[in-house]
């Protein structure tokens, strides 16, 4: 076989693989470049740095795994609601991801001049994700409420860097025309939905609105990081 040959071989098969797979080598491709690009420079390649938040929702037992597998290759910092505390425990959550809470905002601010820490985390982050996000959280998100921790940063977000939800709810709330309109609402802000999935729900029911489990949410975020030109407006899970 020729050389040219060889090449268009290879590239057939490339056009042949599922478009995600294709993302996922041009990923790994990029990583490998840089690597090598750097590997004379004494300075260390900076992580990406992920705002991981919670709202209240069961789903939210889960949080300590996400959190968990996010650290792996990048710099998770944690925002949760009230809500969520219920379902979050703490001791799961990896050492290095700093956890904020609601009464942070006001124990971390004393006078005019001190920093305001919804402000400040949305400075920090490259990319922000809630996840579980509840009924609650997206109606108060498509209403410009802004009322705990999570809701501030949103409200103050830079939407010229990418946001995700990974929604998880019962059917009969997910189906529910309040919600669709929310999740219409949010979308137009540019905020990247990854929808849930049918499964047996933690109340007994079978139906969608199961959260997409933790290694898609880390996927899809690796993917955003590592491509820039990722633009879809709502990915659901069947496309991965």
């Amino acid at each position: 076989m020729t050389h040219r040959h060889k090449h268009d071989s290879q590239k057939v098969v490339y056009l042949a693989i599922d478009p995600v797979c294709r993302l996922l080598i041009d990923m790994e491709m990029k990583v490998a470049v840089n690597g090598s690009s750097h590997a004379g420079s004494s300075q260390p390649i900076q992580k990406p740095r992920i705002l991981l938040a919670a709202g209240g929702s069961v789903a939210a037992i889960k949080f300590g795994a996400l959190a968990d597998s996010l650290s792996d290759w990048a710099e998770v910092r944690a925002v949760a609601t009230k809500s969520a505390l219920h379902f979050i425990d703490r001791q799961s959550l990896p050492p290095s991801v700093k956890f904020y809470v609601d009464d942070d905002e006001w124990s971390s601010w004393g006078k005019i001049g001190d920093d305001v820490l919804h402000i400040e985390l949305r400075k920090w982050a490259d990319v922000m994700v809630i996840a579980p996000l509840s009924a609650n959280t997206v109606a108060k998100i498509a209403g410009g409420l802004c009322d705990n921790l999570l809701t501030c940063i949103i409200r103050a977000w830079d939407y010229s860097k990418p946001i995700f939800v990974a929604p998880a709810m019962n059917t009969f709330m997910w189906e529910n025309r309040f919600t669709q309109k929310h999740l219409g609402s949010i979308k137009d802000l540019g905020i990247l939905v990854i929808s849930p999935i049918p499964k047996k729900l933690a109340c007994g029911d079978y139906g969608n609105g199961a959260m997409a489990e933790p290694s898609v949410i880390d996927s899809t975020l690796r993917l955003a990081m590592y491509n820039r030109e990722f633009q879809v407006k709502s990915m659901p899970l069947d496309s991965l």
